[in-house]
């Protein structure tokens, strides 16, 4: 009944946005940060709040500079065509890693790159032999694209938010420097990686040639991603910003949130990843839904329906709404739930009691629509066995 009561009350007034942790908004922090930003012209190279963000991330990602840029998408697309500068090239990556599903296919269509597929584990590896397989033979390429590249995730989305081990993208860069190539980690959520794993995150980045660090997703700034490097890395990445039109102007407006997020925010990831397990735990008692535990090692959790349950994840979704929660459909039986900082302890148990009283109602009416079908056999017996009763 308490649960019950506790949906009703929150139905109308309370909003816990669950859907990604790109929807955080601006702190107030954040928001004087950007009004009192100073700004110039950074396509130019003058912006003095781009300079001290990108010198911050350089430092703090153990590579020798950094370049802002508008999107994840665009920073990853850069990295790969930095290292992949002859059209027909090979990058190796992961079959369902975000830039392989969720990037446009844009190092295919915009940089003539070919992506060479390798199964993904449930972790988000791969397994070592079957990358130094897909590297190509030299001596076939006359026939077969030049593999220039490896593009490591972590922490790879796709897989539940789970973390890439230090040993492990060593091991992938040593594999990389033994065939000649380069190792670029789409690193979006790297911060998360770091705090899960308790690594610096330089040392867990310090096998890769490059790295895109996301600042909308776990540390909540608005806008914006990073890419680090070489100098030389840097100064042709710049290039091809302004070739993508990614150049912008007084960006010191958006890079003075992302300072304030970094200072202020990564602190915070730890208590996330705390609340993710939480909310996990919690819908693994609610009947019918199912959720893989070991997967729960940073924000994301991915809510699989049991097999047998009637209902489906978009009435799932839509009761959900209908009580202020916004969750992610994946598919007719799966969702997917991501944690931040401006979701509270109290919005998880909110969460929780809104899943337990869909669950259990739907199960209900599931029951009672079947009342009038053994009403109706019930008396078809009584009428074959012992007619003269009716």
């Amino acid at each position: 009944m308490r649960n019950v009561l506790a949906v009703q009350e929150n139905m109308v007034t309370r909003i816990v946005d669950l859907r990604s942790d790109t929807v955080t908004k601006p702190t107030e922090a954040m928001r004087a940060a950007m009004a009192s930003a100073e700004v110039d012209d950074d396509v130019l190279g003058y912006d003095p709040t781009a300079f001290r963000l990108e010198t911050e991330m350089a430092k703090t990602m153990g590579k020798d500079a950094a370049l802002f840029v508008p999107s994840g998408t665009m920073g990853n697309l850069i990295s790969v065509l930095v290292h992949c500068d002859v059209r027909g090239s090979e990058v190796i990556l992961g079959d369902t890693c975000h830039i392989n599903i969720f990037e446009n296919g844009g190092i295919a269509t915009i940089g003539g790159v070919h992506p060479r597929q390798v199964k993904n584990n449930d972790d988000g590896t791969m397994d070592i032999d079957l990358i130094e397989a897909a590297i190509r033979d030299p001596m076939g390429e006359l026939f077969y694209p030049t593999t220039k590249l490896i593009c490591l995730e972590n922490t790879h989305a796709n897989s539940g938010g789970r973390c890439l081990s230090v040993e492990y993208t060593d091991r992938v860069g040593e594999l990389a420097k033994k065939h000649g190539l380069k190792l670029h980690i789409d690193g979006a959520r790297i911060f998360n990686a770091s705090v899960a794993l308790g690594v610096p995150v330089d040392r867990l980045v310090q096998a890769a040639d490059s790295v895109s660090v996301c600042l909308s997703k776990g540390i909540g700034a608005p806008v914006g991603s990073v890419i680090v490097g070489s100098k030389n890395f840097i100064a042709k990445a710049r290039r091809l910003r302004k070739t993508l039109g990614g150049g912008m102007r007084q960006i010191g407006i958006l890079c003075a949130a992302a300072l304030v997020a970094l200072q202020e925010n990564v602190g915070k990831l730890e208590s996330d990843h705390k609340k993710a397990r939480l909310l996990a735990d919690g819908l693994n008692e609610v009947k019918g839904l199912r959720v893989d535990a070991c997967s729960v090692e940073t924000n994301m959790v991915f809510i699989d329906i049991e097999e047998g349950t009637k209902t489906r994840a978009e009435k799932i979704c839509k009761y959900m709404e209908e009580r202020g929660i916004l969750v992610m459909q994946e598919s007719s039986s799966r969702m997917r739930v991501v944690l931040h900082h401006q979701i509270s302890a109290s919005d998880v148990q909110y969460a929780l009691s809104c899943f337990q009283v869909m669950l259990t109602t739907n199960q209900l009416n599931s029951y009672c629509s079947m009342y009038p079908i053994c009403i109706f056999f019930l008396l078809r017996l009584v009428y074959i066995f012992l007619p003269n009763t009716i």
